[in-house]
């Protein structure tokens, strides 16, 4: 099953974009994710499991590296990733 997710990162203190840059950076040392940034967002598209072990184990890393984050993600069902939408 392939999975879709749209992650916003929020850090709770003055320096916020270390914790950020880190985060995208960790998320595309993964060569079975597909990671697309923007200045609003990071799109992740890839296979169900390989796409959930990594956010549990890169959102732990954060938390632990820097502290109070707020993550705003939405999940959909399938790859929406721009290769694959034709319009």
């Amino acid at each position: 099953m392939k999975l879709s997710v749209e992650i916003s990162l929020y850090p709770l203190h003055d320096e916020y974009i270390p914790a950020i840059k880190d985060f995208i950076d960790r998320l595309h040392h993964n060569p079975d994710l597909r990671v697309i940034s923007n200045t609003m967002s990071t799109q992740v598209f890839g296979d169900y499991d390989p796409v959930m072990d990594t956010l549990k184990a890169e959102m732990r890393a954060s938390y632990e590296q820097f502290g109070r984050l707020i993550f705003v993600c939405k999940f959909i069902d399938g790859d929406l990733s721009p290769e694959a939408f034709h319009v």
